[in-house]
């Protein structure tokens, strides 16, 4: 027996009431726009670096140099990058989760059967670049922010079918778990 194809690559729904597996549809980092800055001071610091070491008047050393140098690239370019590499999305077929900081100290998740609204805010230059933030809200929790998606609309449309898709599961498990009402 063959499966039937599926539309549009979905997925084959599972038989009523079986378990279903928890898949990972995407993994997500905000952009990295806000690491322009710390890229150029980083390039910067290592031309000052090498164009002022051994170069220095004698009240000055270089080890002076080049711990004002690290300082200097620890607060504007290690700092900033721990942050952006610190947060991360995930969609899975059945919840969204949001983790921040470097040790995963704040997290939030948003279950797809409980639905929730998918609000877009977009600015003008993220207009252009295609990203945005998206809000998503429940209305009992506190809303889950994603900011500086890449290709927001694509995530957009992924979350949107992922509620869809378990709201329409959740409703056909708990009709077929119902018996039939009985003939008088």
């Amino acid at each position: 027996m063959t499966q039937p194809t599926t539309l549009g690559g979905r997925p084959l729904t599972p038989a009523p009431g079986a378990p279903t597996p928890e898949l990972r549809v995407a993994r997500l980092r905000p952009r990295a726009t806000r690491l322009f800055w710390s890229a150029v001071v980083l390039i910067a610091v290592a031309g000052a670096v090498g164009y002022f070491y051994d170069n220095l008047r004698e009240p000055f050393a270089d080890w002076m140099l080049l711990s004002a140098a690290g300082a200097v690239v620890l607060l504007l370019v290690v700092l900033p990058f721990v942050s952006w590499w610190a947060q991360r999305y995930t969609i899975t077929t059945r919840r969204v989760i949001a983790r921040s900081g470097p040790f995963g100290r704040r997290r939030a998740e948003l279950s797809h059967v409980r639905g929730y609204t998918v609000q877009l805010k977009r600015g003008i230059l993220q207009r252009i670049g295609g990203g945005g933030t998206l809000v998503l809200s429940n209305g009992v929790d506190a809303p889950v922010r994603l900011r500086r998606i890449a290709n927001v609309a694509l995530v957009y449309e992924v979350l949107v079918d992922q509620v869809e898709v378990n709201q329409i599961l959740a409703h056909r498990d708990s009709q077929s778990l119902t018996p039939p009402p009985l003939p008088s």
